[in-house]
């Protein structure tokens, strides 16, 4: 029975050995095909100045950004320093992989509407071909880091896959697109309040950095207010300050009496062979477009952390005294999940 039992420690040694070698391989596998496809993304548009006029400053900055994260987590990883950090270090890779896939994924697609002007009429075609190839090829490694991380560590109800996470991903993947068309200055620096709207965009973005922020570290017993209401007061003001977005930009871009252009044949850009896909006027309205996607993404994620936290309190205050503390206590941990 002895030895049974010590063939059966060896057996179950050896396994999760063998699953951690596989856990590691398949992790710097992840890493090194991000690195190298972000890389040569970059390489083969640095080298070309017609592609460089094409990608614009977002998906530059989207490859380097890509890029100089997973440098710094594969340097982490190797030196061991993940237990140094106070975080969950596999909450931390889910949130910056899935955040770079859709920034590599909008990169990927507005190079490539830049691109489609510039195929007919540019020898570098291939070279749009591949980046914007390599561009995807960094999404997907991205996206399965996700899937991989979720299935290792044994959370296939992790915050992605749920409808909160959803939506906040979303809400930071369409703020991507919106500043890859705002990426131009001019589309907005003639009117104070197409200023306002870009410091809507660029506030609201770093209210969604701060409430992944909140996830990555334990504030439960760190802050004055549970972790859920601090939650639902950021997205309530984002949702407000998207509701002012959403008037001024048409309004200011599109009607005459404010400056705007309300036709695009009145768009001097539209008229130019090479920019008859996507000129400024297409630029303005497709930040108007996207401005109220957002919007209705943010107030569906405002209802539905409304909902949560109000069922939360409704069970709260229907629970025996003596039990509250415990309640709450089980409640707060992030219970409204993003």
């Amino acid at each position: 029975m002895a030895l049974k039992a010590c063939t059966t420690i060896r057996t179950s040694t050896g396994s999760s050995s063998g699953l951690g070698s596989l856990t590691i391989i398949m992790g710097y596998f992840l890493r090194l095909l991000q690195l190298l496809s972000t890389c040569v993304a970059f390489s083969l548009v640095a080298g070309v100045s017609t592609l460089q006029v094409a990608a614009g400053n977002w998906s530059m900055f989207v490859w380097c950004f890509c890029f100089i994260v997973t440098l710094i987590i594969l340097i982490v990883e190797l030196c061991g320093l993940q237990p140094r950090l106070h975080l969950s270090w596999d909450g931390f890779l889910i949130t910056s992989a899935s955040c770079a896939t859709f920034l590599c994924l909008s990169g990927s697609i507005v190079f490539a509407t830049a691109c489609i002007q510039l195929l007919p009429h540019s020898p570098f075609g291939d070279h749009a071909i591949a980046v914007t190839a390599f561009s995807s090829l960094a999404s997907v490694a991205y996206a399965t880091e996700v899937v991989w991380t979720c299935a290792r560590s044994g959370e296939f109800s992790c915050s992605v896959l749920t409808l909160p996470g959803l939506l906040h991903r979303l809400e930071i993947f369409v703020a991507c697109i919106i500043f890859a068309f705002i990426s131009s200055p001019h589309l907005y620096v003639h009117q104070p309040a197409l200023e306002w709207c870009v410091a809507v965009y660029s506030l609201c973005f770093l209210l969604s950095a701060v409430t992944l922020l909140l996830n990555w570290y334990n504030w439960d017993n760190r802050l004055p207010v549970p972790v859920p209401l601090v939650h639902l007061g950021l997205t309530l003001l984002s949702t407000l300050l998207y509701a002012s977005a959403v008037v001024l930009w048409p309004l200011y871009q599109f009607n005459r009496e404010f400056g705007g252009q309300p036709q695009r044949s009145s768009d001097v850009s539209c008229r130019d062979k090479l920019s008859s896909y996507v000129c400024t006027w297409d630029q303005r309205l497709a930040v108007a477009v996207l401005t109220a996607v957002n919007l209705l993404v943010y107030v569906v994620d405002l209802v539905d952390l409304a909902r949560r936290c109000f069922y939360q309190l409704l069970r709260l205050c229907t629970r025996p005294p003596g039990s509250l503390l415990l309640s709450v206590e089980a409640s707060s941990p992030s219970s409204v999940v993003l």
